[in-house]
């Protein structure tokens, strides 16, 4: 999904990365699927974003297979949500390494605008987006949790990639 030009087929992995990955929206829907929040009408309120910035950003994250969209029933209406692809999955430790730079080196507005990452194996908060530093284990969706005072007093655990 280019930002302001296509950066797709450039030389630089990096560029080609933020092909996808730059936007902050992009970012800032995959964090809410993460949460588990891929219903749309809910993605919408907690972003405060205009119908046609957040369709486009989930059109261009499912176009680049981050995401898939999955068909529930709304009690009688067919409707969808959007989960993670293994692809999408594998985009955690971008997100991760945004949080911990933004916890280290940006102030927070308040107490409740922090948000940690927890690795639920050992439960300690860790400083690095894909090992735990308390224990050493690889960080993944299934044993990584979001703590975000905003959202609720607990860790929240993350969604995985839809089987």
């Amino acid at each position: 999904m280019p930002l302001r030009s296509d950066w797709s087929q450039r030389s630089c992995s990096m560029a080609r990365g933020l092909d996808v990955l730059g936007d902050p929206w992009s970012i800032l829907v995959l964090r809410e699927v993460f949460f588990g929040n891929g219903r749309f009408d809910a993605m919408k309120s907690r972003l405060e974003v205009a119908d046609s910035v957040l369709t486009k950003r989930l059109a261009g994250l499912v176009e680049s297979g981050l995401l898939a969209r999955k068909v529930y029933d709304d009690g009688g209406r067919t409707r969808q949500e959007y989960v993670l692809t293994p692809k999408g999955e594998d985009a955690l430790p971008v997100l991760n390494a945004v949080t911990i730079w933004a916890e280290k080196h940006l102030p927070a507005p308040s107490d409740q605008a922090h948000l940690y990452v927890i690795h639920t194996g050992c439960g300690k908060p860790t400083t690095s987006a894909d090992t735990c530093t308390e224990c050493g284990e690889r960080l993944t969706a299934a044993n990584t949790s979001w703590h975000s005072r905003a959202r609720s007093a607990e860790p929240v655990r993350l969604a995985t990639a839809a089987a």
